[in-house]
């Protein structure tokens, strides 16, 4: 190789690196986490107009959102992972969506709790939601944003899509679930009901809930799933 040539492959590799370099990951403008201590069966994550507040949750649960996986999907980690609680607010510069949210949630995790992982592929059960025989019962959103607000029973879907609402009801649920039923454009989506280890469980069960409140169902199977397992976590210092 010349002289010449060899410089401009130095330059053409020196420019990609900066190139690299430059692109962030995206990330929030201004966030804040706490340790909580509230009652643990009050917590969840808000989401809408470029803001999030996870008000009461683990780091389990907090990764759950960030990656859009279920709990059986989050392998590895200290105790405290799911045990410790957390209050965390954060705004983004501009209002966005979900998706973007959740990937600055990435970005927040991995500068606050240090948190490194992998990803792995493992055969686990699944739900897959599908729609029910006499067909969905749903509400076309008006396009205006998405909004979401969830805890423990308890969805209320704002503009979203089956795939979101599926990524939400993942997290609630023991097994991951995903979206059969060939639905397209986002929906105004509420569902409410009792969920299995409830101490008084006075409501109808996700599977009945699902269907009565909006023509839905969920059919169990198996299938190769990627998990998160987790390499590095720490326990950030309290702002």
């Amino acid at each position: 190789m010349s002289v010449v040539r060899a410089i401009a492959s130095l330059a053409v590799c020196v420019s990609g690196l900066a190139s690299a370099q430059s692109v962030a990951a995206p990330q929030f403008e201004a966030a804040s986490i706490k340790p909580s201590t509230a009652d643990p069966g009050s917590s969840g994550i808000n989401t809408g107009n470029g803001r999030m507040n996870a008000f009461n949750v683990t780091l389990k649960r907090c990764i759950m959102g960030a990656y859009s996986v279920g709990p059986d999907q989050v392998l590895g980690g200290p105790d405290w992972l799911d045990s410790d609680r957390w209050e965390i607010l954060a705004r983004a510069e501009q209002p966005v969506g979900d998706h973007a949210l959740m990937t600055m949630l990435q970005t927040l995790l991995a500068d606050r709790f240090k948190l490194t992982l992998h990803r792995e592929s493992k055969p686990i059960e699944v739900y897959d939601i599908e729609v029910a025989k006499n067909g969905p019962k749903l509400e076309k959103g008006d396009g205006q944003g998405a909004k979401t607000s969830n805890g423990r029973g308890d969805i209320v879907a704002d503009n979203a899509t089956i795939d979101r609402f599926a990524e939400i009801l993942s997290r609630q649920m023991d097994l991951p679930v995903f979206n059969h039923t060939g639905l397209e454009g986002a929906f105004n989506l509420k569902l409410k009901w009792t969920p299995e280890r409830a101490k008084t469980p006075e409501g109808p069960s996700i599977y009945t809930a699902i269907q009565e409140q909006l023509g839905l169902r969920l059919r169990a199977g198996k299938v190769p799933v990627e998990v998160l397992v987790i390499d590095h976590v720490e326990k950030p210092s309290e702002n």
